[in-house]
């Protein structure tokens, strides 16, 4: 073993105290983060207005702070922007992750402050890897380096704002040198073709060990490399690569598209959840499909189910909550917009559902990100076929047919009989949901599925500004968006 790799063993062990610490005692670690966030946010404007530092409990804090999203919290953002200091965070943020996200047309803004960064994205990215090599003690993803996909970023008025990876690879340039492929120039470059073609000349002679990141991007990304190397199979590129750390959107349609680039061999897969508005959550277990929530990251949660909000303590396993987080990045009981659902209480572990605005009920059929993922799962399986990419969206009702999903797929690999495969989509999302099954028996058609060339979904990306494909909507706008580059093509 050489003195590298010792070095870095000993140090991310280190950390499994803190870890533990953490599982054993969870409510008391949640309520001295909520303690020194109410401390530190007194001295802010948002501190103020609301008398944050005189209060003493859960129950004063949730009855005198409003619940929020970011629409009722944007007014802040704009200040902090525009240079104000001590708005919703102690002294001047510099820094902002921009977010589409899928429920929201315009780009969020989400604050990243400096206490944020160390104390809560960094730790979750080191955290990563002591989880991963408990779990894997004969790992050797120590004696190479992480290939990480991200995003761009750009700087005015002394604000810095961009993708959330970005920011990250740029505020830990001079030691990320140590873990990470490919150089920061090369990373933060902004078009997705040209860096690729970058990345294929610099990092397929390294020693990869892993990768990381969003798993659309990625899965692009590594098609390429083996074209350009002439290669069928990863590990005949990296012959050292074991792991994909990866977060951002569901993985099970991704994962049978995964595995096709590693047929000589295993590749173990890590699920994160870790958004613009902070790293909450890492798989402990590779064996579960689950993830250990992180609750020393300077994060304090609370989760809605219906109008009741409860903090940790009041969680029940297998129900559906909305998270809401108040943390060091300056953001107050802030509702994210996901859903997750506790599979476990001791310790904590959660594995998420979906949007709480993601989601199609045109005609009553309250169809969830959750249902689709599972179906796709499942009818993938059985069939063969993989998806790259795909969106739903409503097929309106007319005098002359009834309402229907119709489903926008990009197919990796087609399956044998299109419509064999669509019957079993919608008979899968029948089982999965009975309010589905019922509108479907009454006042819908069975779905519909309208296959788009490879590559559609990443124009579309890459025109829209987005950074993910939602997966579900209510209306027709990204379906009308995707069929109309279709059409000029």
């Amino acid at each position: 073993m050489s003195f590298r790799e010792k070095f870095l063993r000993r140090w991310f062990g280190l950390r499994r105290r803190g870890i533990e610490n953490f599982m054993r005692h969870p409510h008391e670690v949640q309520r001295r983060t909520l303690s020194e966030l109410m401390s530190r946010g007194a001295a802010t404007d948002f501190g103020r207005r609301y008398d944050v530092g005189l209060m003493e409990s859960v129950e004063d804090f949730q009855s005198g702070v409003p619940l929020s999203d970011y629409d009722s919290f944007s007014g802040y953002v704009r200040q902090m922007l525009d240079g104000g200091r001590d708005v919703t965070a102690r002294g001047r943020v510099r820094l902002f992750a921009r977010s589409s996200g899928t429920t929201s047309d315009r780009s969020k803004y989400i604050p990243v402050t400096r206490r944020a960064l160390w104390n809560d994205h960094l730790r979750g990215m080191r955290d990563v890897v002591t989880l991963y090599l408990a779990a894997c003690p004969d790992s050797k993803i120590l004696d190479g380096k992480t290939l990480t996909l991200g995003g761009t970023c750009s700087s005015r008025n002394g604000v810095t704002t961009g993708d959330l990876s970005a920011l990250l690879m740029l505020e830990t340039r001079m030691a990320g040198g140590w873990f990470r492929l490919p150089r920061t120039e090369t990373a933060l470059m902004a078009g997705f073709d040209e860096k690729v073609e970058r990345i294929c000349r610099e990092c397929t002679r390294e020693h990869v060990t892993s990768f990381a990141g969003v798993p659309s991007w990625n899965l692009a990304m590594m098609r390429r490399v083996l074209e350009y190397t002439g290669r069928s199979d990863l590990h005949e590129v990296w012959p050292g690569l074991e792991l994909f750390v990866h977060g951002g959107m569901g993985f099970a349609p991704y994962r049978k598209a995964f595995g096709e680039m590693f047929p000589s061999g295993d590749i173990r897969y890590m699920e994160t959840y870790n958004a613009s508005e902070g790293f909450f959550a890492i798989a402990d277990d590779l064996s579960r499909n689950d993830m250990l929530l992180m609750l020393d990251y300077g994060t304090f949660y609370e989760f809605r189910d219906g109008r009741t909000v409860v903090p940790l303590e009041g969680v029940e396993c297998g129900r559906s909550y909305a998270m809401i987080i108040t943390s060091s990045n300056g953001l107050w009981r802030y509702e994210l917009g996901d859903t997750v659902e506790f599979t476990s209480t001791s310790p904590y572990r959660i594995r998420i559902t979906g949007r709480t605005r993601q989601f199609i009920n045109v005609f009553g059929e309250e169809l969830i990100l959750d249902n689709a993922e599972r179906a796709v799962a499942a009818v993938c399986a059985r069939t063969g076929a993989v998806i790259g990419e795909y969106t739903v969206a409503p097929r309106y009702m007319s005098r002359e047919r009834r309402g229907a999903h119709e489903w926008i797929i990009e197919f990796s690999r087609r399956p044998g009989d299109m419509e064999e495969f669509a019957r079993q989509l919608d008979g899968e999302l029948m089982m999965l949901n009975s309010d589905y099954e019922a509108k479907r028996r009454s006042a819908m058609d069975p779905l519909q599925i309208s296959e788009v060339p490879c590559g559609t979904f990443r124009r579309w990306l890459d025109a829209s500004g987005k950074n993910k494909v939602p997966r579900l909507s209510n209306d027709r706008r990204v379906a009308d968006a995707v069929a109309g580059m279709v059409k000029e093509r």
